[in-house]
């Protein structure tokens, strides 16, 4: 089994001893992402709307960076402090994601780091690539 560390300057630095995402073949395991502004590092504060929105664009980027998009999400894991925030969740998912829409599911905890009231984690699973070879397909599977 290969690992291949996924890591962009267009996410926020991971904050403890982890990474980005990690891929193993076609996999990428997205770690939690809570709404810091990666320039900055700063915390989006106050209006959940706000903080949710930027937990999808932290996701985006590392999903761009491994490669994929949203859309290749597989499973979406959702942390709230209060679960009443989660019509919120979904109204703002649907900005971000169309059918058929990722398996998810929605966790209320007491806390969270720095005090945020989201994170959000995943794993996606990458398409296969297209190559223009003129081997069968099945010469190319690994």
């Amino acid at each position: 089994m290969t690992k291949h560390i996924i890591h962009t300057p267009l996410a926020p630095q991971a904050i403890g001893t982890y990474s980005q995402a990690v891929k193993v073949g076609r996999t990428v395991y997205l770690s939690g992402q809570i709404p810091l502004v990666p320039a900055t590092m700063t915390l989006v504060t106050g209006d959940i709307n706000a903080q949710i929105t930027q937990v999808f664009e932290n996701l985006k980027a590392v999903a761009h960076a491994a490669g994929g998009e949203l859309s290749d999400i597989v499973k979406l894991n959702v942390f709230l402090t209060d679960l009443a925030h989660f019509p919120i969740v979904n109204e703002i998912m649907g900005r971000y994601f169309h059918e058929p829409y990722p398996a998810r599911a929605a966790i209320g905890v007491a806390a969270l780091p720095k005090g945020v009231g989201v994170e959000m984690d995943g794993i996606m699973e990458l398409p296969l690539q297209e190559y223009s070879y003129s081997m069968p397909p099945e010469d190319y599977l690994v």
